[in-house]
């Protein structure tokens, strides 16, 4: 699970990865599935709680992302939502306790700039920019 997470200025709430020997780029926070999330949407709390210390609301799936992966495929849910809080010091996980994983750094992008930040996974930028009005009607 992936948020298009946006805040109270309408800008994407993304996380800049900054990883030795590579150049920087940007994700969308959000997690995969574990065993005790009750659905999809509560999954992606969980991971924006861990990942953000974010509450959010208004959630609308809205992209869906699909990569081969070994003999199969992996899957990623794109849920467009509402920054209502976010508290970096509550952020917790082994990302931000191992400094050999690279740096998340919090960063804030408008739509219009979208375009200059290197965003993962290959194709949201596009839908990103292509679907600006439908998004931020969320």
């Amino acid at each position: 699970m992936r948020a298009i997470l946006l805040d109270e200025d309408d800008r994407l709430v993304l996380i800049k990865r900054t990883k030795s020997g590579q150049a920087p780029y940007w994700t969308t926070p959000g997690g995969g599935v574990e065993s005790t999330d009750a659905s999809l949407e509560a999954a992606l709390r969980r991971e924006l709680l861990e990942e953000l210390g974010a509450s959010v609301d208004r959630f609308a799936q809205v992209f869906l992302f699909t990569v081969p992966a070994g003999e199969g495929v992996s899957v990623q849910y794109f849920f467009a939502c509402r920054l209502l809080e976010l508290r970096e010091d509550a952020r917790i996980g082994p990302e931000f306790d191992d400094p050999s994983r690279g740096d998340y750094r919090l960063d804030r992008v408008t739509i219009d700039k979208l375009p200059a930040v290197d965003l993962k996974p290959e194709g949201l930028t596009e839908f990103i920019t292509s679907n600006k009005e439908a998004l931020l009607s969320v």
